[in-house]
């Protein structure tokens, strides 16, 4: 979960934020060393509830259920995916995989949870997916009824472990470069307030790269994927819509392969790996709908 940008959102809907919040910083400042992180959705959700007023909330709600609608989507898949087989032998997910995966599940578990407390504690509904059947109340977020992760059978999903992969990869990217999408700009004022408690904000993109290395080493994936997206390349064909706008190499106005490096100009694969290209709402709402009920 990428909470830096999701800060970054909520700034784009109210750019006072942080003057709102400016009392609370030392509140920030010592949520990694004095907050349990069981205690940090409460304490974030009743921070922003005394800060802004009905009209303005709504607006930080927003921001915050886009992410857990993600959330959502990408435990189910993993949770599908971790359940399917019964032994050793019948596992979707292999047992030299399996560690590496449960601890991508268990991340996704928390962050649904840690969303859906938040959003709580400010007095609001958090998001729940379509034919949903999770139970809040256990912070047990699966709800099968609500995706179809084979697209009405476009994809080999649980009984093909490439494709739980190649679909894996390109959620992960996908999310990546949504919560990228929320504000073009990096924060303004950062301060290190939020270091602590932004580290999870990494997590998404690890697992991306995770994903990339099992593919890589595992299986020896045709498209030989790096840690990052190079060009506009997706892991099959049909998952191109995806990766739309990833071969960019003009940054803030700037043809980064204009720029010399070490041996000559940087390359067109160099630049366009360098940056995750943001994608907004509609555009990831059109890219997950396929899976969804």
């Amino acid at each position: 979960m990428n909470f830096r940008n999701i800060l970054q959102e909520i700034q784009q809907a109210d750019p006072e934020v942080f003057e709102k919040l400016s009392g609370r910083r030392h509140i920030l400042k010592n949520f990694g060393s004095k907050v349990a992180l069981a205690a940090l959705p409460l304490a974030i959700g009743s921070m922003f509830k005394k800060a802004y007023g009905k009209s303005t909330i709504s607006s930080v709600a927003d921001v915050l259920n886009f992410a857990l609608e993600l959330e959502y989507f990408e435990y189910n898949y993993y949770h599908t995916a971790m359940a399917t087989g019964s032994n050793t032998t019948t596992y979707l997910v292999p047992p030299a995989d399996r560690a590496g995966f449960q601890m991508v599940e268990d991340h996704e578990k928390a962050h649904v949870n840690f969303l859906r407390t938040a959003i709580d504690a400010m007095g609001l509904v958090p998001f729940t997916p379509n034919n949903y059947v999770g139970n809040p109340v256990t912070g047990n977020p699966f709800t099968p009824p609500s995706y179809d992760f084979t697209a009405r059978n476009t994809f080999r999903v649980f009984d093909n472990y490439a494709g739980f992969l190649e679909l894996a990869q390109t959620f992960e990217d996908t999310g990546v470069r949504a919560y990228q999408g929320q504000l073009p700009d990096l924060l303004g004022n950062t301060d290190g307030v939020l270091t602590q408690v932004l580290q999870i904000s990494t997590v998404e993109a690890r697992h991306a790269a995770y994903i990339r290395l099992v593919r890589r080493l595992g299986l020896g994936a045709i498209d030989n994927p790096k840690p990052w997206i190079t060009n506009n390349i997706p892991p099959i064909i049909s998952l191109q819509p995806n990766y739309l706008g990833e071969d960019n190499t003009v940054q803030k106005g700037v043809e980064v392969t204009s720029i010399a490096g070490y041996n000559g100009n940087i390359p067109k694969t160099a630049a366009t790996e360098a940056f995750d290209e943001p994608l907004d709402k509609a555009t990831v709402a059109s890219l997950i709908a396929p899976f969804k009920r």
